[in-house]
């Protein structure tokens, strides 16, 4: 299966049901008054972290998610049925953007546990039947609410695994071939240097109650932090590791060892400085090879935590494992999206904004008017007065006043041209 770790989609929640207006039709009852039922409310888009999903695959054709909408009302007070929210599945550490019209992207969440759930798109509340609008003054109402339109955006879905230990280093360093061998996992391995194309997860077991995750991260090279290579498709994915294990080739001479080493540490500082404060377990691979072996002991006089392993004979790979093991128990999870969130700051906006299009036609618009304007029936003289009493309520009026609007003028509100007067 191939590995897709963002995506782009589009989710909209379902339209509320309208209310209706209805009449109580009973025997020996002349005068029925008002029966009209509420309309259903329309279902959310949630999305649910899902554990048996490792991939944002399935979105890369689906892109649309759409929830249903509400039933209308029926008659003798009978509210519509309510829509079912869709679930749309996730992998576990997916973070969710919301993509603004302006540019901007706000973190909605991220799910880090399984079955763990977040809104990302409202249904609308159903729309009010004409029982509701009775009074002692207008006791047969013969208007009723349609349904409150939904929320609709586009998401950004992010995947960074959740792995506990993250295996690093240059192409051919043998991250692949020691994930193979202490896990189930069977990323491809060769006697050719290659780099592994996306990254690979495996549980490893060290006894009936001790198992972590392992991730191997493609081969890093210098500029990955900037897009050289993969590196910036999949350094991110270090970034909820606790411990990282550095694989270096014992294979070469210990300048170029020590070069790769602070290539490595850079490019990760680089890309996230708080990956430079993460542990980390340097590790000299291929010790089957009598230069290797001649590379770790040189160099474990300047490392006092060094590790050598071969992946091959099996040499040191448990008492690396446990390191790690220990290290991991040891070190708090990374907590990557709290600073995401505080880059967003949304400020409050006012009720409704007025502006001047032309000599003599004035926009009224806002979040709370337009949608009120939705669920107006405008073919009556009723939901009409409705609407013009709410609209002076918030104030509009006045404020139309205070910019000179007089009678005859334009005034255009969700689509709709009243006369001002």
């Amino acid at each position: 299966m191939q590995f897709i770790d963002e995506a782009t989609i589009v989710v909209s929640g379902g339209r509320g049901g309208d209310g209706i207006v209805a009449w109580r039709r009973e025997k020996y009852v002349p005068k029925g008054g008002p029966a009209g039922g509420d309309g259903g409310r329309g279902g959310d888009v949630v999305l649910v972290a899902e554990p048996e999903l490792s991939t944002l695959i399935e979105f890369r054709f689906k892109k649309h998610f759409a929830a249903e909408a509400g039933n209308s009302g029926s008659t003798s007070n009978k509210s519509g049925r309510g829509a079912e929210d869709l679930i749309v599945p996730v992998p576990v550490g997916t973070l969710a953007y919301r993509l603004d019209p302006d540019g901007r992207e706000l973190l909605l969440a991220d799910l880090t546990q399984p079955g763990q759930r977040v809104r990302v798109a409202r249904g609308g509340r159903g729309g009010l039947g004409n029982q509701h609008f009775a009074t002692s003054s207008r006791q047969a109402p013969r208007f009723a609410e349609k349904g409150e339109p939904s929320e609709s955006c586009s998401l950004r879905l992010e995947l960074k695994l959740l792995a506990d230990c993250g295996l690093v280093g240059l192409p051919n360093a043998g991250k692949s071939t020691l994930l193979a061998t202490v896990s189930a996992a069977r990323p491809k391995i060769a006697d050719y240097p290659f780099t592994t194309l996306e990254p690979q997860l495996g549980v490893v077991r060290l006894g009936p109650e001790e198992s972590f995750l392992m991730v191997d991260v493609p081969g890093l090279i210098e500029g990955a932090h900037a897009g050289s290579g993969l590196g910036d498709r999949f350094l991110k994915h270090i970034e909820r590791t606790r411990v990282i294990v550095h694989l270096m080739d014992g294979a070469r001479p210990v300048e170029e060892i020590l070069r790769d080493k602070a290539v490595i540490e850079n490019e990760l500082r680089l890309w996230n400085p708080l990956l430079a404060e993460r542990p980390v377990l340097p590790v000299i691979t291929k010790l089957d090879l009598p230069e290797a072996r001649e590379r770790f002991t040189e160099l474990s006089k300047t490392f006092a935590d060094l590790h050598g392993i071969s992946a091959a004979t099996g040499e040191g790979v448990r008492e690396l494992l446990f390191a790690a093991f220990r290290t991991i128990a040891a070190t708090p999870p990374p907590e990557i999206a709290k600073g995401d969130i505080a880059r967003f700051v949304l400020t409050p906006h006012e009720p409704f904004e007025i502006a001047l299009d032309g000599e003599h036609t004035y926009v009224v618009s806002g979040d709370r008017i337009e949608r009120l304007a939705a669920m107006t029936d405008f073919d009556t003289d009723e939901g009409l007065g409705r609407f013009e009493a709410i609209l002076a309520k918030m104030g509009v009026d006045k404020r139309l006043q205070e910019l000179g609007a007089k009678d005859g003028d334009t005034i255009r509100i969700a689509g709709h041209e009243f006369d001002y007067s």
